[in-house]
């Protein structure tokens, strides 16, 4: 269980920067307003799948002869993880919707095409409903699936292996900010539906269970486990995940 959070002087941020405290002042808050950085790339270009390939061409090349499938999975990790942590914060800290669907949002790239960061043009709008569907629906809705039924398409890999690994992040970060002592009831509730209801609005819900608790065969320890592997076995360049779901994965048996 991630370590509690001090007890802040101000329980409740205002701003979204004011959030990127404590356990979370390693990460950096995207950058709000004003033009769009040097380098920035607006996300909507990646409704075009030949831009979508040229954005993720750098990573590949950084990995020759990788496999497209685990590359195109580790590089939408970066991104998910640039996109979740902004969305969840200012969902359970300050009850705002930030603008970060396809066609708002702007994405900042490392030398090697990863997402590292965002531009905003601003901070988003108050949220009123308590419904889980519409309060992460511009994320959702607005980004996630879309661009994953696109980078499906891309590379040839299961749509359920991308929700997963958005899945991850939102799973890790909803439980973090769960022990903040300014997190919004209401919007702690809403995102614990996200990931604990197997059907939203009579939909199968993809982000439904992302990590789950194992015990290996022979021990006493329980670990979180994803409920799918990223494919990054499949990459020689990196370790296996800690939390991969193949127990005692051999890389070299599973190709």
């Amino acid at each position: 269980m991630p370590l509690a959070f001090c007890e802040p002087d101000i329980l409740r941020p205002t701003t979204l920067a004011e959030c990127y405290t404590d356990r979370l002042a390693h990460l950096t808050p995207p950058r709000i307003g004003g033009a769009p950085p040097a380098g920035a790339i607006k996300a909507s270009r990646w409704r075009n799948p030949a831009l979508l390939e040229q954005s993720i061409a750098p990573y590949a090349a950084s990995l020759p002869g990788g496999d497209r499938r685990a590359v195109a999975s580790l590089w939408s990790k970066w991104l998910f993880s640039s996109l979740t942590v902004p969305t969840v914060v200012s969902h359970l800290l300050l009850d705002r919707n930030l603008p970060v669907s396809l066609d708002d949002v702007y994405v900042l790239p490392n030398e090697q095409g990863c997402v590292t960061g965002l531009w905003l043009a601003h901070e988003g709008e108050r949220i009123t409903t308590r419904d889980p569907v519409e309060r992460f629906s511009t994320l959702i809705d607005g980004h996630w699936a879309p661009l994953i039924e696109r980078l499906s398409t891309l590379v040839g890999l299961a749509p359920r292996v991308f929700w997963s690994n958005a899945g991850g992040y939102l799973d890790y970060y909803v439980n973090l900010l769960a022990e903040h002592p300014g997190v919004r009831p209401n919007a702690l509730t809403a995102a614990r539906a996200l990931l604990e209801s197997r059907t939203l609005d009579g939909q199968r819900n993809p982000l439904y269970q992302p990590v789950r608790s194992y015990q290996p065969k022979g021990s006493t320890e329980v670990k979180q486990v994803r409920k799918l592997c990223c494919l990054r076995y499949l990459l020689d360049e990196f370790e296996v995940c800690s939390n991969c779901p193949l127990e005692g994965c051999d890389r070299r048996a599973r190709r």
